[in-house]
């Protein structure tokens, strides 16, 4: 029980210290003239993840943990991480282009298009697998595939307007994936 609290106490505060690093990014973004795409969709990509969240603090809080899992979740962390870095003032939540910056192709963007998804998938799936809640991660990764499917649309279509009003100069958009 105690490793189920920590873990998802660890969990809570990182989703809600990101919220706060993707307000202050987005404000910068905006003092540069970003725009945000595809705004109708980000009501949905919170409720996910404030109900995926809840879901694991109602069903897992007294479990113990697959330790296994919660080392493999873990091991993501350093992975996000690297991708809020790279993207540095650009990482936030939602969907931003900068007009005239170019895109982002350092850190693990040299690999993936969208690294930053790749580990919300897995992590969307690892930790309720952790506690044995299989359903759930059935249930909220297919979700996440939805909504990811909908954001990449958003993302591309977002970047080749970007392209076409300047086709040198595309900005990397939201999360970055």
């Amino acid at each position: 029980m105690r490793d189920a609290i920590l873990l998802l106490g660890f969990v809570t505060l990182q989703r809600l210290f990101e919220l706060l690093l993707s307000r202050r990014n987005e404000a910068r973004l905006k003092r540069r003239g970003a725009v945000e795409a595809g705004a109708k969709h980000y009501p949905f990509m919170v409720l996910l993840h404030v109900v995926w969240l809840g879901a694991l603090w109602l069903l897992a809080w007294d479990k113990e943990p697959n330790m296994l899992l919660v080392a493999a979740f873990l091991a993501l962390q350093p992975l996000r991480y690297w991708v809020i870095a790279t993207l540095g003032d650009r990482w936030t939540t939602r969907v931003f282009v900068i007009p005239g910056a170019s895109l982002v192709r350092a850190g693990p963007y040299r690999f993936f298009s969208h690294p930053n998804y790749l580990i919300v998938i897995l992590e969307i799936a690892l930790l309720p697998l952790a506690f044995g809640l299989i359903w759930l991660a059935v249930a909220f990764s297919l979700l996440n595939a939805a909504l990811l499917a909908w954001r990449v649309r958003i993302e591309r279509r977002a970047l080749l307007e970007a392209a076409a009003a300047a086709p040198s100069a595309l900005a990397n958009t939201g999360q970055g994936g």
